[in-house]
């Protein structure tokens, strides 16, 4: 493969060579809840098939706004404080492309979804990390790591929070800790919380919704992982006006706009009933707890994940050490594909060499024939 295509597009272009089942690439098999692909449909009835407003149509704008009211107690005006984006990815790629340029730096946790290090790049920053920790079987970070990793060359802090790939949440002390870093030398922090609806053990809490927080905060959220619409590339972000305007000036020369008719549809979703988000979180949980038995009974030691869409397992007890090499060959041994770890962490990391992310936002049938054939993987002598 060319040295510019993403490991998720090899792994997905080897499952289908292969045919194996593919617990790569994290998109789910379930179609969105009927009420928003049918508001979709009935969009493009309708002749919502134009540009929308640059900042996103009203309807959505105003969704998104009461819906962090709902969820976490937050009050936004929905016509300087909200912007719609193509996607979580545009959200992030424009927010670091306002705030940053070369001299500044961006800090994020190790590891980190890769498309955090090639916009930083594209933006002519320099990206840095401060390492999660595994301690007891779980993620964990050092808070005096955390402070002495925040610098005054620190542009932007980019938090992933629930974390892709490790399922790990940032609690209340560790964000307390971050604001109180980005505080001290002026920096903002980009908060990526598309995962916000999908934690099991624990409740997400926003960085915004802490003390001091709001004011140097751009919180993003997107419609594809709650509704399972990742193909509709629906995002937004939230943020003070000023925050919002650096953000739009650089989003109007991206895609300028999209998703006209998906725009209203994500309304409606947002506005769904409380047993809608319950279910897909209890859902998923169920899916996490099949894939990490599969994983156990396969010989893998298993990180266990507090939320998201992944899992987390060491291959090394099966005699593994390289999961780039170990990932292809499953596909052609065992026919199940996952990511090698090492892809979400600097090539000169030595994090997780043996280590393998697996996709459990696949539906329970395809979940259920991958558990049977990682089951029967060999085990060592």
């Amino acid at each position: 493969m060319a040295g510019d295509v993403t490991i998720f597009a090899q792994m997905s272009a080897l499952a289908v060579q292969t045919g194996a089942l593919n617990l790569g690439q994290g998109f789910p098999d379930d179609d969105g809840p009927a009420e928003v692909l049918e508001a979709a449909q009935r969009a493009i009835r309708e002749g919502v098939n134009q540009y929308p407003p640059g900042r996103g149509m009203p309807v959505l704008r105003a969704a998104i706004a009461e819906h962090r009211q709902r969820f976490w107690g937050e009050r936004l005006d929905p016509e300087t404080q909200v912007l719609v984006t193509a996607g979580a990815t545009e959200a992030i790629a424009a927010s670091l492309l306002a705030l940053v340029g070369p001299g500044d730096e961006v800090l994020t946790v190790e590891p980190f979804y890769d498309a955090y290090a090639a916009v930083t790049r594209l933006a002519g920053a320099t990206h840095t990390t401060v390492p999660l920790r595994l301690v007891d079987g779980r993620f964990v970070l050092d808070h005096d790591e955390l402070r002495a990793a925040v610098t005054g060359r620190t542009r932007v802090v980019l938090v992933n929070n629930p974390n892709n790939p490790t399922g790990f949440q940032w609690t209340r002390e560790d964000l307390a800790v971050l604001v109180e870093a980005t505080e001290r030398v002026g920096a903002t922090i980009v908060s990526d919380e598309v995962y916000e609806h999908l934690c099991f053990d624990a409740e997400h809490v926003p960085v915004a919704s802490l003390p001091g927080a709001f004011e140097r905060t751009i919180a993003i959220g997107s419609a594809g992982k709650t509704f399972s619409v990742t193909g509709w590339k629906i995002g937004w972000l939230t943020a003070p006006a000023d925050l919002v305007n650096r953000v739009l000036a650089v989003k109007q020369w991206l895609t300028y706009v999209n998703g006209a008719p998906f725009q209203p549809a994500v309304a409606v979703g947002l506005g769904l009933g409380d047993d809608f988000f319950t279910g897909a979180r209890d859902s998923l949980r169920g899916r996490r707890d099949l894939l990490m038995a599969a994983l156990t009974d396969g010989g893998f030691d298993v990180i266990r994940p507090s939320a998201g869409y992944f899992t987390v397992a060491d291959a090394a007890p099966l005699g593994i050490t390289d999961a780039n090499r170990a990932c292809r060959e499953l596909a052609h041994q065992v026919g199940v594909v996952g990511i090698p770890f090492p892809a979400f962490c600097h090539p000169d990391s030595s994090m997780g060499r043996s280590w393998i992310r697996f996709a459990h936002c696949k539906d329970e049938r395809t979940l259920t024939e991958a558990a049977g054939r990682l089951a029967a993987m060999p085990h060592p002598a």
